[in-house]
């Protein structure tokens, strides 16, 4: 049996975070009104005084405490205030916290069970990719936005005098959407031009110019690609720890705190107002303006759970989508210029949403994608199955996503996959799928205060800015710059 691992640990610099004796000592107070002269990367927003107050009465809250870490002894109950609760610590919630603390001045507590990137975003492969995506589809303006701010992201650090690809391993790579038949370039050449039509760089390759760019990938001669240029990638753990490292620099401000290994297990709800008004941990009590629940593939359980006792129906109807990933580590034989994808995961893609797929079926199915990651390391995938909550690795998924590969790339044909057992790995996450393919952003019917991002399936770390700034617009109550109409739970969540 070939010796598998998961591995989706994040290592974390906490200096920033902790005090000279080892202990975390932060002092929130709440802030009752704020101005806003414009967003973060220069999108705007206008100057407005917004009051923290709820049906204008300020709600009475026990006084904040500090909350106090000490090695790994357990956190004390507490009782804390901050504007801003973020249930869920992948990327979707670390870079909404970032919004809030670069482009206001509001304090904000980030709560899970686990720690950042323990689940789809620690597993990921990391590609920020246009070139599979579909201009006429609800999901485009918000995708092309958050690669725009991903691009601005790596143009200010390195302004600042910093490597984008050490810091967050970001990398220009380009992306290739591959094809094997002629019916495949046919539809290569249509996507091409819609991409081109929507104001993006793209060009069809035919199979002897798809080799002058990768030599290394076989399509055959009626086979082709898509191709755009301007898609990059990044590292998955390398990023979060960057915003991470953002976000903790304010808590010396007394503006952020993380509650890492705190399972949520309630909320509380104020008897004037009728508003969720705290978040209940396992070890404390956050009470905050605005409540987030950004927790992925769990947020429909999460919320089932949370409203249990209330007389608000919703139903989040996310699902978590297993995938697996193939690491092979120092393979040399076979460098990719690019990042590419078989047409087969966008067609896949496509015939599940329209079919709107709503059980927990076994359906599997297995689509070439193929990564260089910033290690130098194959990455390999890509398996999506609907299998409940197991991460288990399954032997029989891997050996199939390795057989796929080498339908592309016949180097890898030449060897077996137990040649790897002691050099490869094996990431497993689940994505946060939604039957109609689109994310749940914005309020909670019947209660604006209570907030849902969530249901990004594989696109979260590549819509995350995007989705950070419309979250950040929606609760300060200004124009969004994507329109968020299509992301609303209301008539969808049900």
């Amino acid at each position: 049996m070939a010796s598998t691992s998961v591995a989706v640990a994040v290592a974390v610099n906490s200096s920033n975070y902790f005090t000279k004796d080892g202990v975390a000592s932060v002092n929130v107070n709440p802030i009752c009104s704020f101005s806003f002269q414009s967003g973060l990367f220069g999108s705007k927003i206008p100057t407005k005084e917004l009051s923290l107050s709820v049906n204008g009465t300020r709600p009475t809250r026990p006084r904040p405490r500090p909350i106090r870490h000490s090695g790994s002894e357990p956190v004390k109950a507490s009782t804390r205030s901050f504007d801003v609760v973020i249930v869920g610590a992948g990327i979707i919630g670390l870079t909404i916290a970032r919004q809030f603390l670069t482009g206001s001045d509001l304090s904000v507590a980030v709560v899970d069970k686990a720690v950042p990137c323990s689940g789809a975003t620690g597993a990921g492969q990391g590609y920020i990719w246009m070139v599979h995506k579909n201009p006429a589809s609800d999901t485009w303006e918000l995708a092309k936005r958050s690669h725009q701010l991903w691009k601005m992201l790596a143009e200010t650090t390195r302004d600042q005098g910093m490597d984008p690809f050490q810091v967050f391993g970001w990398k220009k790579t380009g992306s290739l959407l591959v094809g094997t038949t002629p019916e495949d370039s046919v539809m290569l050449r249509k996507k091409v031009s819609q991409l081109s039509e929507a104001g993006l760089r793209a060009e069809y390759l035919s199979s002897d110019e798809l080799h002058s760019k990768e030599p290394s990938i076989n399509v055959g001669t009626d086979g082709g690609a898509a191709f755009a240029p301007d898609d990059c990638q990044l590292d998955a753990h390398r990023a979060v720890s960057y915003i991470e490292k953002v976000n903790r620099s304010f808590a010396p401000k007394g503006r952020y705190a993380e509650f890492y290994h705190e399972p949520v297990t309630g909320l509380v709800r104020s008897t004037s107002s009728g508003e969720y008004e705290a978040v209940r941990t396992s070890n404390s009590t956050l009470y905050g303006k605005a409540i987030i629940v950004a927790a992925g593939c769990w947020s429909r359980s999460l919320m089932h759970d949370l409203l249990k006792d209330s007389n608000v129906e919703l139903d989040a109807l996310v699902m978590p989508r297993k995938g697996h990933l193939l690491v092979i580590e120092n393979y040399n034989p076979l460098q990719l210029n690019h990042g590419s994808m078989e047409v087969g995961y966008v067609d896949y893609q496509n015939a599940v949403f329209s079919s709107g797929l709503n059980d927990q079926s076994q359906t599997l199915s297995v689509s070439m994608t193929a990564t260089i990651d910033t290690m130098g390391n194959l990455v390999l995938g890509s398996s999506r199955q609907f299998a409940g909550f197991s991460t288990e690795v399954d032997d029989s998924i891997v050996l199939h996503i390795w057989k796929r590969a080498g339908e592309f790339f016949p180097k890898l044909k030449e060897l077996s996959l137990t040649d790897f057992i002691k050099n490869r790995n094996v990431r497993v996450g689940l994505r946060p799928y939604m039957p109609d393919g689109k994310p749940v952003i914005g309020p909670v019917p019947g209660l604006s205060n209570l907030f849902l991002a969530t249901g990004h399936e594989g696109g979260g770390l590549s819509m995350a800015l995007g989705t950070a700034e419309m979250v950040v617009d929606m609760v300060l109550g200004n124009p969004t710059y994507v329109d968020n109409s299509p992301f609303a739970a209301n008539g969808r969540c049900c």
